[in-house]
């Protein structure tokens, strides 16, 4: 059974200033508006959301936010993720069933995408998130684009920066010939009560050493549920993500 939209589903969009590729890259310009307005225009146009609001740790980014007309909430500087960012944004949704997060740095994200993973959460399911196939052998080599590991009944088993799994036959420029692999689009699915939880979880090994918040929920045990989409988007973390986004917009224009 997929979730109903008539469980109240609200968007949160984490957003931080001191981010260490692309400082203040929240409010970069893309064609004229700021990236954090263009991320909250996305989630706005999908279906049977309730609402949005951005989590954030900086009033620049707030204020930016509330100048738009968009919705905008404090978190604490300490928080170590942009998911414990959304997990303390979620203390005061007390009304929400499900919370998507979606990434601050998705200015392409599509409005399907956020769609597709709230029907994608079964009423067993507590968790999950979007990937999509592998196309190009740069892709499949970029610390810089995560890949997921799949299991049989299409939960994820690990997230790396590393390519995996490891085609020990064949040759590195070959391996894509002879595996399927998965890149992990930054969107999040959680049910609000196991996002409650999550804020108490301790960071593990894996976690801290990849970067990957979401290995913390693997780490204790729970499960992540995945749907493999065909939409793509591209994540902004440096300034040549940055220049290739603005490059697509004003060609798409």
């Amino acid at each position: 059974m997929t979730v109903t939209r008539s469980e109240r589903t609200v968007v949160v969009i984490p957003a931080r200033y001191n981010s260490q590729r692309l400082p203040a890259k929240a409010l970069a310009t893309i064609g004229g508006k700021p990236m954090i307005q263009r991320v909250y225009e996305r989630a706005l146009g999908a279906h049977g959301i309730s609402r949005v609001l951005v989590a954030t740790d900086d009033q620049r980014i707030a204020s930016v936010v509330r100048a738009f007309g968009g919705e905008a909430l404090m978190t604490p500087s300490s928080l170590l993720s942009g998911t414990d960012r959304v997990a303390f944004a979620a203390q005061s949704i007390e009304d929400a069933e499900i919370i998507v997060n979606v990434q601050g740095d998705e200015p392409l994200l599509a409005p399907e995408m956020i769609d597709q993973g709230v029907e994608l959460l079964t009423k067993n399911d507590t968790a999950g998130t979007l990937v999509r196939c592998i196309d190009s052998h740069e892709e499949l080599m970029s610390p810089n684009v995560v890949k997921v590991v799949l299991d049989r009944e299409g939960y994820c088993l690990y997230f790396s920066r590393s390519t995996v799994p490891f085609c020990r036959d064949h040759a590195q420029d070959d391996w894509k010939h002879h595996h399927t692999y998965y890149k992990h689009i930054g969107l999040y699915i959680f049910r609000r009560s196991f996002l409650l939880r999550f804020a108490g979880l301790t960071p593990g090994p894996l976690e801290r050493s990849e970067k990957l918040e979401q290995l913390r929920i693997l780490e204790h045990g729970f499960r992540i549920k995945a749907a493999i989409t065909a939409y793509d988007s591209i994540p902004v973390d440096t300034p040549e993500d940055l220049d290739r986004v603005r490059r697509i917009l004003q060609s798409n224009q």
